[in-house]
């Protein structure tokens, strides 16, 4: 830290002095202060000593023949010869001293510019150093001896340096860039009109962006009438340029630029080093040529065999000897082409899981219609009627459709999650059976748990899709058998951890890792595997959603997924779900599995009177029936409006509220919310194809409700209300 704010070698030598001297105890900081003074006596540069309130204690030689004698008053006063209102930016450096030791700033006086550094010094003192900057480059190193004009600039438009140059082009040093430049705000690789003692001229504006907000300008010249950059000056440029004939050929290319495109090519058309356009590169540097361009940047890809690199290209032209040319200055775009990809890719996964988040609503409410009247239909048949093997497989294939869409929620994270504690080794174990049966005989399966593994909250049955999926991709990366190892062990983490595009949050976590000792997955396609329907095998083989569904499920639980794999060496997937500190719940306490299909008669018949309120008349249909046969009153509404005009008839009596999640008009938990306003402590049933907004954190919204995801069987339903009204 001391060594980063050193202006010079008198301030390192004093940091390290204060460095040695913060040991002492504090009734020795009048030693300190003496060892300071000592140090900064000789200074060529201003320095001061002050107190926490800005009080100055001691000058040296430097600060007392620029500012005369300031023992006593406050720092903000003598400072405030040189530039407006210097109590802010002695606060602010004094504070950023106080977090961190040092700080420094870069200030526009009246004098030029200067560097304000600061040093906490025995803990309730600092040390000021005033150091005048004034004709030096902030940015460029050796910028005095490049023939190009260059400036250094600030956010603000204050000009911090001039080379040479410039100052002859400009006639003086200036300011600010308003006094340079007619038509602000810059754009790097465009024309601009610059004010000079002879008359405007145009040329075009090169810039490169600096730390602390600063940025080098160099301006090239676009005509014969301004002097032309030198050999060396143009190849050591930090700006990359190429510069062209009048048939678009590659006549000049600096070191720069011949960084970013990989090669050192002359006489060769700028078509042959770069692509991407989406009309030939060639007809856009006949425009550019015959002045038909409008200078705007274009992003293009280079033609370089080794890695990716994209550059914005902006073309000028030039006239030399009566001969059109062009000046192209090229800047690095790669990493604005790779976020523009992933915001890209990021709309194109919300689109899918919007749209998968639809389908699924209302393949949900057919597959509810179809499996309940197939659930009438099995109740007046019993297993001897011929009927029954037609009619249970329908029921088993409604079953089948069911699965495939909770696929699809799973990866648009709308599936309804019915988490719960549990211990990763007892779900692990009563799989292993299953696990065995799927991997086959040439596969051994191996796993090993931490003997203290912390417990988690999740939906067991989903966790379980994971796991499941994962050891499957497993046995299909090693067709000739191999071993399949599931690991589980705790994990702390004392900060942040970066992995490809996220941050798993400091915490405590249960990590997973399958692994295995297949074929490996190709480095061009590890980033695509997340994504839906994408697939390594061949057609036929897969559906691409398996790890679609495992990172939605995951993600909605709150855990990360990341895939580690070699080519030939086998892969790696790792899950962290965060630990969950309270004790399991004992077996009772479980919630039942949803989609689960009863046949049986139920003993328990019903007196009590349901408001159904569903939009899909299928269903309700269903519904209705279903609620009827069990001996309960069923009032049905299409929709929430008529369902609370119903409601406005006081002689109607209503025990429960049976209704749809999404409807047109108002949505079921606004209705019922409006409902119990008039009819308090009524019980509620919420119906839904897919876990909506107000469900997301697996709670209801509303007191005394309960939520029944679709498709739903007879008996699930019947259950799920006489449970609601006890």
């Amino acid at each position: 830290m001391w060594a980063l704010f050193s202006a010079s070698g008198t301030l390192l030598g004093l940091a390290l002095a204060t460095r040695v001297a913060s040991i002492y105890q504090r009734g020795r900081r009048t030693q300190l202060h003496s060892l300071i003074s000592e140090f900064i006596s000789h200074d060529a540069s201003p320095s001061f000593t002050t107190d926490r309130d800005g009080e100055v204690g001691f000058q040296n030689r430097a600060a007392v023949e620029r500012f005369g004698s300031r023992g006593g008053q406050v720092l903000a006063r003598s400072l405030g010869e040189l530039f407006a209102n210097p109590s802010a930016v002695l606060r602010r450096l004094q504070s950023k001293a106080n977090a961190l030791g040092a700080a420094r700033e870069d200030l526009v006086t009246r004098r030029g510019h200067v560097r304000l550094s600061v040093h906490q010094i025995g803990g309730d003192g600092y040390l000021w150093r005033l150091e005048d900057m004034a004709e030096r480059p902030v940015g460029g190193r050796g910028a005095e001896t490049i023939s190009l004009p260059m400036l250094t600039v600030t956010e603000n438009g204050t000009i911090l340096f001039m080379n040479e140059a410039m100052r002859r082009l400009v006639g003086e040093r200036m300011r600010t860039l308003e006094r340079i430049f007619t038509d602000l705000p810059l754009r790097s690789g465009e024309t601009h009109e610059i004010t000079t003692p002879d008359g405007k001229v145009r040329a075009t504006v090169a810039q490169i962006d600096g730390g602390g907000g600063r940025a080098e300008i160099y301006l090239l010249p676009i005509s014969t009438e301004h002097a032309q950059p030198n050999a060396g000056g143009f190849e050591n440029l930090p700006v990359a340029l190429m510069k062209l004939g009048s048939h678009g050929e590659v006549v000049a290319i600096n070191r720069a630029a011949r960084g970013l495109l990989g090669k050192a090519a002359l006489d060769v058309h700028l078509s042959d080093l770069l692509e991407g356009l989406g009309r030939p590169v060639s007809d856009w540097v006949a425009d550019a040529l015959a002045g038909r361009a409008d200078r705007r940047p274009e992003v293009l890809r280079a033609r370089r065999g080794d890695k990716e690199v994209f550059l914005q290209v902006t073309l000028a032209r030039i006239v030399e000897e009566g001969r059109a040319g062009l000046m192209a200055v090229l800047s690095d775009a790669t990493q604005l082409k790779t976020l523009e990809a992933q915001f890209v890719q990021s709309q194109k996964m919300q689109a899918i899981g919007q749209l998968a988040g639809g389908v699924a609503h209302d393949f949900n409410n057919l597959l509810t219609a179809i499996s309940g009247h197939c659930d009438l239909l099995m109740l007046r048949h019993d297993k001897g009627d011929p009927d029954f093997a037609d009619l249970d497989q329908i029921s088993q294939n409604a079953n089948r459709a069911a699965s495939l869409v909770g696929q699809l929620l799973a990866f648009s994270r709308k599936q309804t999650l019915k988490p719960q504690v549990i211990d990763l080794r007892d779900t692990l174990s009563d799989m292993t059976h299953l696990l065995n049966r799927l991997v086959g005989e040439k596969v051994f399966l191996a796993l090993t748990h931490d003997a203290e593994l912390h417990s988690i909250r999740a939906d067991k049955r989903q966790l379980e899709q994971v796991l499941m999926n994962l050891v499957v991709n497993a046995r299909d990366a090693m067709p000739g058998g191999g071993e399949i190892k599931i690991e589980t062990e705790n994990l702390h983490l004392v900060q942040d951890m970066p992995r490809d595009r996220v941050t798993v949050p400091k915490g405590d976590y249960v990590a997973v890792k399958v692994s295995d000792e297949g074929t490996g997955i190709a480095p061009d396609k590890l980033g695509k595997i997340f994504e839906p329907f994408f697939t390594t095998k061949r057609t036929g083989e897969g559906t691409g959603l398996g790890l679609s569904t495992a990172y939605g499920i995951v993600k909605q639980t709150g855990g990360y997924i990341f895939c580690d794999s070699v080519v030939g060496s086998g892969t790696c997937f790792t899950i962290y779900l965060p630990v969950h500190e309270h004790l399991a719940q004992s077996d009772s306490d479980q919630p039942e599995p949803t989609g689960v299909r009863v046949h049986s008669d139920m003993a328990v018949q019903g007196n009590a009177t349901v408001l159904l309120v569903e939009d899909e008349a299928p269903v309700r249909a269903f519904a209705s029936r279903a609620l009827k046969l069990r001996g309960y009153t069923v009032i049905e509404a299409e929709n929430a409006e008529e369902a609370l005009e119903m409601l406005g008839a006081p002689d109607l009596d209503v025990d429960i509220f049976v209704t749809d999640v999404i409807m047109p008009g108002m949505d079921g938990p606004t209705w019922v919310a409006k409902a119990l306003e008039m009819r308090p402590g009524t019980k509620t049933v919420f119906m839904s194809g897919y876990a909506e907004d107000v469900f997301q954190n697996g709670d209801c919204p509303v007191e005394n409700a309960v939520f029944l995801p679709k498709p739903f069987s007879l008996s699930e339903l019947t259950a799920t209300v006489q449970n609601q009204l006890g």
